[in-house]
């Protein structure tokens, strides 16, 4: 879980924004391009995503200074149907040809009913919920997930089959929408410390962990080109390693759409009822303490960690940006 780091330092988060999309200017990115990423790293540390936020930027602009990633893709279209997108990232960033597919298969979903987004040949796309989040916006349920480029090899531990393992889902509601978004293999990488110890306790939970990440790898990854093997690699850029994949539709397809909504409401306001789980205060519905900390961070600024603090001032150091944090 990302939690507020201890001995946190608060940042006022257009400070924060303004300093990231200097960053990512820096790096190479066009202007329009690094304000659209800082606001979306700014807004995943606003929410407390903090893994998935502003510290993102230093290996990004490395990536992109040191031409691993192109820092001025020509995102476009490479194939279309009225319920369908692929979206070609040119070697960039994945936020980019994600972003702007997930923005037209809304509208492909609001008039057609149901629509489906495969973005390729870039790089990481970040959170999935960044893209759970604009459909709800327009009312429609979303399914999203990602694969990147894995390196199998024969005896490695099991848990390597899910790869990364993003996945985010969301249901509109008459009240706060539902947004869950995480990863499938979230404390079963290898660098986590009960690993084995949940796997001996729990093994049906942690083979559904897998079984979730292979949909990642097969849905998001080989749907969108991704061979199994990085032999001989599929695109030009050595850090274009990761295709998405992103499925919306409208409620009305299926029952009535404002009640759906309401039940949605109702149902959200139950789990707030509910006892919560051992050592937290309050039961929220997926995606509520989200928007708690968003409200909260707004006011009181964003809290970072030291070590994140430090990171973001050398990558800045690096590549001549005169700001620091």
């Amino acid at each position: 879980m990302n939690v507020i780091p201890d001995e946190a330092v608060r940042i006022e988060h257009e400070v924060l924004e303004a300093f990231a999309r200097e960053v990512a200017i820096a790096a190479g990115l066009a202007s329009g391009r690094a304000e659209l990423l800082a606001t979306l790293l700014t807004t995943n540390d606003l929410r407390g995503v903090f893994s998935h936020g502003t510290i993102q930027i230093a290996t990004y602009a490395r990536l992109i200074r040191d031409r691993k990633l192109n820092g001025r893709p020509n995102v476009h279209v490479v194939r279309e149907t009225p319920v369908s997108l692929v979206v070609d990232g040119d070697g960039g960033l994945g936020y980019f040809p994600a972003w702007d597919g997930t923005e037209l298969i809304c509208r492909k979903a609001l008039e057609s009913g149901v629509a489906v987004l495969v973005t390729r040949n870039h790089g990481h796309f970040g959170a999935a919920g960044i893209y759970a989040r604009v459909p709800v916006e327009h009312g429609l349920l979303t399914f999203v997930t990602s694969g990147h480029q894995l390196n199998l090899t024969e005896n490695a531990p099991i848990y390597s089959a899910a790869g990364g393992s993003p996945m985010a889902f969301s249901v509109p509601s008459a009240s706060s929408p539902i947004v869950v978004d995480f990863g499938c293999m979230h404390d079963l990488y290898s660098n986590s410390p009960h690993r084995d110890t949940v796997a001996r306790l729990t093994p049906g939970i942690v083979l559904r962990s897998i079984g979730l990440g292979e949909i990642c790898q097969t849905w998001g990854g080989f749907l969108s080109g991704l061979n199994l093997s990085a032999n001989p690699p599929v695109w030009s850029w050595p850090g274009a390693n990761q295709g998405a994949l992103v499925i919306c539709f409208r409620i009305d397809l299926f029952t009535d759409r404002d009640r759906f909504l309401n039940q949605v409401s109702r149902y959200t306001e139950k789990i707030r009822s509910l006892s919560p789980l051992p050592g937290l205060e309050q039961s929220f519905a997926a995606g509520e303490f989200e928007s708690h900390n968003e409200e909260t961070f707004r006011r009181d600024g964003i809290p970072l960690s030291p070590a994140t603090i430090t990171a973001l001032n050398t990558v800045a150091e690096e590549l001549g940006v005169a700001d620091r944090l």
